[in-house]
């Protein structure tokens, strides 16, 4: 990754299509969604949501995923293989503090409460539309339905009850395939 970056980023994803190398420029950038969008021709990111959509994958990406993460860390024990547990211990600890598991398995309702009063503009987005912004998935529909996979991932987890509208578009993004979107439609 450092060489293909030519010593400019280290992280991941990392886009290589031909001569084209494509990466984040910050931890706030969709670089590489919106090449992708592009080459792709996925209409995900239309001129008309660009701004809603930066507000809400910065919310998406920080105030979900981090409590989403959290909460999902509780159940390392399970997820991480004994050989791996050290490092990944130490990798938490390091982070975010001595002993933040446990603290973290303390504070698992509120953690839960709180994610729950976080989904609430998603699921009030959901009133008028099937989607977040329009009548179509875009970027932010599958960027929030990656974060929901992921705090579901341990399987220790259901979408929060209360969230009606949220749950049945969590199963309507499960089922979605590209091969269902007439490209007439992608390009709007």
């Amino acid at each position: 990754m450092w060489r293909l970056t030519r010593q400019r980023y280290y992280g991941v994803p990392i886009v290589k299509d031909g001569r084209e190398v494509v990466f984040e420029t910050d931890n706030d950038s969709q670089v590489v969604a919106k090449y992708l969008d592009f080459k792709l021709g996925l209409g995900l990111f239309p001129w008309a949501y660009e701004g809603v959509q930066s507000i809400l994958w910065r919310n998406i990406e920080n105030e979900l995923e981090d409590i989403g993460f959290r909460l999902n860390d509780i159940y390392w024990k399970e997820m991480v293989p004994r050989s791996e547990q050290l490092p990944f211990l130490r990798h938490k600890e390091r982070k975010f503090g001595r002993g933040c598991l446990d603290q973290w398995a303390k504070q698992q309702n509120a953690m839960l409460a709180q994610l729950s009063l976080r989904l609430i503009p998603y699921d009030e987005m959901l009133m008028s539309h099937d989607f977040l912004i329009d009548e179509r998935p875009r970027f932010v529909d599958f960027d929030l339905f990656g974060i929901l996979g992921n705090f579901l991932y341990s399987g220790n987890y259901k979408l929060p009850s209360g969230h009606k509208r949220l749950a049945q578009w969590y199963r309507r993004m499960e089922k979605i395939k590209l091969k269902d979107i007439t490209r007439e439609k992608l390009r709007t």
